[in-house]
């Protein structure tokens, strides 16, 4: 199987930017979320729609984002 329909786009979340990635393989859409800076992955979901599959992602994104405790950095 080959990925098809693949996008993927930079926004901010929770105050983070982060980087999402959606594709297609078979009958089922593959959602990825990635921080930007590091480039680490946190967050997955499927779905039979993109849509879907971007939504549930967003929303667990969004509630480990929230849980991340930052700490002020000084110059």
């Amino acid at each position: 199987m080959k990925p098809e329909e693949y996008s993927r786009r930079e926004i901010e979340l929770a105050g983070w930017p982060i980087t999402i990635e959606t594709y297609k393989l078979g009958d089922v859409y593959h959602c990825t979320i990635s921080n930007v800076d590091p480039g680490a992955r946190f967050a997955r979901a499927d779905g039979l729609t993109k849509e879907a599959a971007e939504e549930h992602a967003i929303e667990k994104a969004t509630r480990y984002l929230q849980q991340t405790r930052r700490f002020p950095t000084s110059s």
